[in-house]
């Protein structure tokens, strides 16, 4: 029997630290922001809408779509922001549910879906438990401001524009508070597999 967890967080939360420690411990992680980049490449279904949607001044010479412009655009315009989602979205759900079917015909004793979005976009019913990687508003700033050298106003716009770590962390089944160090983000991650009795 297969559990399907889902991981979720916020940006600058340490969501990809502890999608790093499921892969240490060789279990399969499906990343929706790594499905979301593919299916927007080039010859996808959901790139032309994307360009039919945007326009031709998103893409890039390469004819890949260019990721900051298209970001600039939807972080400022909540409809603007919808509709890519719209596009995105849907092809993102139906390569993971590929995956994670397969992984479970395969028997794994978990397999991780790590969405972002898994609570604003109602994605809860694909995944058995939901973990949140938690983190305080502050410490989430100064780390997203630092990691991508975002001035404070740009990293509170990022931060934002997804639903609040608290709302998230009231949502799941498991939190860890990822404010300590990453030995004890470890420890905790420990404890959940534990108590969820995966080894």
């Amino acid at each position: 029997m297969t559990l399907v967890i889902g991981l979720t967080g916020g940006i600058a939360s340490g969501k990809s630290t502890v999608s790093s420690m499921f892969l240490e411990k060789n279990f399969p992680v499906i990343d929706a922001d790594l499905i979301a980049r593919e299916v927007v490449e080039p010859g996808e279904k959901a790139y032309d809408q994307i360009i039919e949607a945007f326009g031709k001044e998103i893409i890039q010479n390469d004819q890949k779509i260019d990721r900051p412009k298209l970001g600039s655009i939807i972080f400022t315009d909540e409809d603007k922001r919808k509709q890519l989602n719209a596009i995105v979205h849907p092809a993102v759900r139906n390569r993971m549910l590929t995956k994670r079917d397969d992984y479970i015909n395969n028997d794994v004793p978990c397999v991780i879906l790590d969405i972002p979005l898994l609570f604003e976009s109602n994605l809860g019913y694909l995944v058995d438990k939901t973990l949140v990687v938690y983190v305080d508003e502050d410490i989430q700033l100064t780390r997203l401001m630092k990691r991508n050298e975002y001035s404070e106003k740009e990293a509170l716009d990022r931060i934002k524009a997804q639903m609040s770590l608290k709302e998230k962390a009231d949502l799941a089944d498991i939190v860890i508070d990822n404010n300590q160090s990453v030995e004890e983000t470890k420890l905790q991650l420990d404890n959940v597999l534990q108590k969820w009795n995966i080894s």
